[in-house]
């Protein structure tokens, strides 16, 4: 920081924003060099790579639940606005990580435009979506081992076990050996999906997509067979096809350059999973019918089966490497929730300690923790489908307020250094704002258990913050030395 003494004075008693009053605690000259990450260990490619990893088990399983909430039609018109929800947020995350490449993501981008409690309050959001993803998929892999007959089991904790151990293992190993391994694994994935589309092609037919009866509900049809309400049930369901991709920007401390490098990776990402969701949304039950997909927890592979009338070699090489599919999800989301979690921790948010660096520059106990809770929820709830409801809620709750923090940023710093700008501007967020509010709510209407689980960890979360941890702040953090300078300067004037 350029002015050591303005750090000092800035307690932040006092501020002309309305911001709430927060204050900073001294830390030693050693503090920031205990907590450094390995810098230029990803390029653009890499970058884009994780964005399709973190999302890229939502091809092989979860979209088609949706089928069974509002029918093709629903699904798909729940699909469209979450894809324009998504793209549009990310527009608007390119700007915000090429004007502020830190590694706090969003929890940086919104502490500068809403404050210290929005945010924390977006930080939160995030880590609670990125601590229980991880759990959620440890149990899909499992179910997977047990349904593909590996090893003998008939209890997947061993699994969940070997995951945890195994892939943060590799991360603390380093960044960019993590990041490349996750690439490979991603590309195995991908070259799953091209084939499962190409196989499903030949017996595409249009009735199949509508074969689920029309209910009594308003507004039903063939296309909507569970009427308006049946699209916003699915929203959730449509989220899955691109659930994650926002955590792109939490590698900006270790990309080459992310100026450059961040708007063109998340924005390659975002392009390809649209055309991955467009693909798997048509083939899979236009070649199967969408009753025969709706309810099952490996849905190409049966799809596949019922396509062709029996098992077959295209089923059984896509059930084996749908764990590769899920593998890359569990693999990129530790990196996520590190990170997250490191910077929360190196401003004084959550506890200090977490953020410390190893020899390898990775943060080994905001690894370690997360995953050990991780792997105590997966193994006492065994409940996939209720810890990824959590995570979806804690998702939708981050862009309301990631989308909002752009808005605001527009507004109050017109004149922030903006390498990259977003497409249309505040109109492109305001539609995604619009949207995510919209996805709040049917997160409500798709598991209340979920909602209400989620935002007692959230007002948990908050409590820390209120009664603790604003009081305790530490100036020198790359997302709080802007408001600390500007804060003594306020004080100066």
């Amino acid at each position: 920081m350029s002015d050591s003494n303005a750090a000092d004075r800035a307690t932040n008693r006092s501020s002309h924003k309305p911001h709430l009053s927060v204050e900073y605690s001294q830390v030693g000259a050693d503090y920031l060099r205990q907590r450094q990450l390995k810098r230029g260990a990803a390029g653009w490619l890499l970058l884009a790579g994780l964005g399709v990893s973190y999302v890229i088990s939502g091809d092989f399983a979860g979209w088609n639940f949706g089928l069974e909430k509002g029918g093709w039609g629903g699904l798909l018109v729940a699909t469209v606005l979450m894809a324009v929800m998504y793209s549009c947020m990310v527009f608007g995350l390119a700007e915000m990580s090429s004007a502020l490449p830190v590694a706090g993501a969003g929890y940086g981008f919104a502490r500068r435009a809403l404050g210290p409690l929005g945010g924390f309050a977006t930080g939160t959001a995030i880590l609670i979506e990125y601590s229980i993803a991880p759990a959620a998929i440890s149990i899909f892999i499992g179910g997977y081992v047990e349904t593909l007959g590996l090893f003998g089991l008939t209890n997947s904790w061993p699994v969940y076990l070997v995951c945890y151990l195994v892939f943060v293992g590799i991360h603390l190993r380093g960044a960019g050996e993590a990041l490349r391994i996750m690439f490979a694994i991603t590309a195995v994935a991908v070259l799953a999906l091209i084939a499962f589309v190409v196989g499903m092609v030949p017996k595409f037919s249009v009735d199949k997509l509508f074969d689920i009866p029309a209910t009594d509900a308003v507004g039903a049809s063939s296309f909507l067979p569970f009427g308006i309400t049946g699209v916003l049930a699915a929203l959730v369901y449509g989220i899955w096809f691109f659930l994650a991709v926002e955590g792109v920007p939490l590698a900006a401390e270790e990309a080459r350059d992310p100026k450059r490098d961040m708007p063109k990776g998340i924005i390659v990402a975002m392009a390809a999973l649209v055309v991955f969701a467009a693909l798997i949304l048509v083939t899979a039950p236009g070649g199967a019918g969408s009753q025969a997909i709706a309810t099952s927890d490996n849905p190409l592979p049966e799809a596949v089966r019922a396509a062709y009338g029996g098992d077959n070699l295209l089923a059984q090489v896509i059930n084996y490497v749908g764990l590769a599919g899920l593998v890359a999800s569990f693999f990129s989301i530790i990196y996520a929730y590190s990170r997250q979690l490191f910077a929360l921790s190196r401003a004084g948010y959550l506890p200090r300690w977490l953020s410390r660096t190893g020899k390898r520059k990775t943060p080994y106990l905001a690894l370690i923790v997360p995953g050990t809770i991780g792997f105590l929820l997966a193994t006492a709830t065994g409940d996939g489908a209720l810890l990824i409801n959590v995570a979806v809620f804690g998702a939708t709750v981050s862009y309301v307020l990631l989308n909002l923090s752009h808005i605001v940023l527009r507004f109050r710093e017109p004149g922030l250094e903006r390498p990259y700008r977003t497409p249309g501007g505040i109109a492109t967020t305001s539609v995604a704002l619009v949207l995510a509010v919209a996805a709040v709510i049917a997160t409500f209407l798709v598991d209340m258990l979920a909602a209400g689980v989620t935002a007692a960890i959230f007002l948990a979360f908050l409590a820390y913050f209120w009664f603790y941890s604003r009081h305790r702040l530490v100036a020198k953090a790359p997302e709080e030395e802007f408001a600390v300078i500007e804060r003594a300067e306020s004080e100066l004037g």
